[in-house]
């Protein structure tokens, strides 16, 4: 419905970017976080969706802070309204083997990818119940489904995030709100571009759509999940992979 208000983690990365701009493309009024504007370079960033028609609001937090998330999220009910569509985006990666991980570089990954997305949701759930709507979808990871060499935290943390969907959807359906989580393979983005040549084709060449996915790709599965419309799929986990892993 054109007016709704959306709230994207972590929105101004290359698939956040999509996801914003397919969401205002679509009649949302989108917000965005992020943890330091002016490092993040979030003023030009504004500008440049600006330049394609597209408004985008921010609210300066650190969604692995549980009070930092109460704060933001009494902020953008004050500024912006009720938020009815959430996407839970906001991600790191923190990459070694299990025998060389430190503890600190598994915790950080666990704080931001998984215990974000319940800092976040548990401020906007009781107002989704309240009006008998909500959209939560939450982004994990084809490497949350399959398990990747060097991620054992970042595949747990992608994992996590279905359980957690699983159970949202349960709890949320009658009052309204669906829970879905994306699951995309490797997307053409600024961290990928910096894959060393030979690492890149060996990626590409285990999916059999030939290529990594478009960051527009990832965000009209995300706005098609978050329309009035789907509101019987819930609990899904959608891949967007190229094929690169299939299951029932």
């Amino acid at each position: 419905m054109a007016g709704r208000l959306a709230l994207v983690t972590g929105g101004n990365g290359d698939i956040g970017t999509a996801v914003c701009a397919a969401l205002a493309s679509a009649g949302y009024r989108v917000v965005t976080t992020c943890v330091d504007p002016e490092a993040e370079g979030i003023a030009e960033w504004q500008a440049q969706m600006r330049q394609q028609g597209h408004e985008v609001a921010y609210v300066v937090c650190n969604v692995a802070d549980h009070d930092a998330c109460v704060r933001m999220a009494e902020e953008v009910e004050r500024e912006h309204g009720a938020v009815d569509v959430l996407v839970n985006l906001a991600g790191i990666t923190r990459d070694t083997f299990l025998h060389k991980m430190k503890s600190e570089d598994w915790q950080a990954v666990l704080d931001v990818n998984l215990d974000s997305v319940f800092n976040v949701t548990r401020q906007f759930i009781n107002g989704m119940r309240e009006r008998g709507f909500g959209r939560v979808v939450n982004v994990a990871s084809v490497n949350g489904q399959t398990g990747q060499f060097g991620q054992a935290n970042y595949s747990a943390s992608k994992a996590g995030m279905h359980g957690f969907t699983m159970a949202l959807a349960k709890e949320g359906a009658r009052k309204g709100i669906t829970a879905n989580t994306v699951s995309p393979g490797y997307v053409e983005t600024s961290m990928t571009g910096k894959i060393a040549e030979e690492v890149r084709q060996q990626i590409v060449a285990q999916i059999p759509a030939g290529r990594m996915a478009r960051p527009d790709e990832i965000a009209r599965v995300i706005a098609f999940l978050a329309a009035d419309e789907s509101a019987f799929i819930n609990g899904a986990n959608i891949p967007v992979n190229g094929a690169q892993f299939c299951s029932f």
